[in-house]
């Protein structure tokens, strides 16, 4: 697994024209499926008169977790040719929607993939494009006469942590980068009675939307528009 992925720094938009039509695109960082329904509810409440609102995204890293949609445009011409572009450009934990306002005469199918692809293209140029730590989120549980040296543990590694909660044990749930885990996970094997526990995302999370283990087929790594 890499140590590291690549996203959007934030929220960006782009835009595309074809024989009347405009392809409005917006690209949102995101880390769970979660976020997904607010923000598409959003689009919908903003672009209400819009006729379509194709997206696609991708989550985490191998296996990547994924959804193509065409609402209502014919299947394989909106949702795959902007997923293309998230696999073109090699990015991850982002949404890209394409809110299509019809202008008056039909693009066929070719022209349809062209402009959704296109539309995509034009919102990650205009992106900021980051390179971000994959991290292991693992819930520590302790005796408390072992807080002091974990504290000092996790301030050398510059570990983000929750607030330690203590009763008849302490617990502390951590977000370790994938880059240090083995040094830390050596380190804290040199405390006693320290357990920990990696937290697993729900395994429905991990069911495929397309029926299918691989990703959408006929897609390459090619950033061409």
């Amino acid at each position: 697994m890499e140590n590291s992925y690549k996203t959007i720094a934030e929220r960006a938009e782009g835009l595309y024209k074809e024989k009347g039509s405009r392809f409005l695109a917006f690209g949102f960082p995101i880390t769970d499926e979660t976020e997904i329904k607010s923000i598409l509810a959003s689009l919908h409440k903003k672009y209400h008169d819009a006729r379509h609102h194709c997206y696609a995204y991708r989550i985490g890293t191998e296996p990547f977790r994924y959804r193509v949609n065409d609402d209502g445009e014919p299947p394989g011409t909106a949702g795959k040719p902007i997923y293309g572009q998230i696999i073109a450009h090699e990015l991850t934990n982002i949404l890209i929607v394409v809110v299509r306002y019809f202008g008056g005469t039909l693009l066929g199918t070719s022209g349809l993939v062209n402009a959704y692809r296109s539309a995509a293209a034009s919102m990650i140029s205009a992106s900021t494009l980051v390179e971000k730590s994959v991290k292991v989120t693992c819930c520590l549980t302790f005796p408390y006469s072992s807080l002091n040296r974990l504290m000092k543990i996790i301030k050398e590694e510059g570990i983000e942590h929750s607030h330690p909660v203590c009763d008849t044990a302490c617990t502390l749930t951590l977000s370790v980068p994938l880059s240090v885990f083995e040094r830390f996970s050596a380190k804290l094997n040199l405390l006693a009675g320290i357990t920990c526990e990696r937290i697993h995302e729900n395994p429905a999370k991990r069911l495929r939307k397309l029926n299918s283990d691989d990703e959408p087929s006929g897609i390459k790594k090619s950033a061409k528009t």
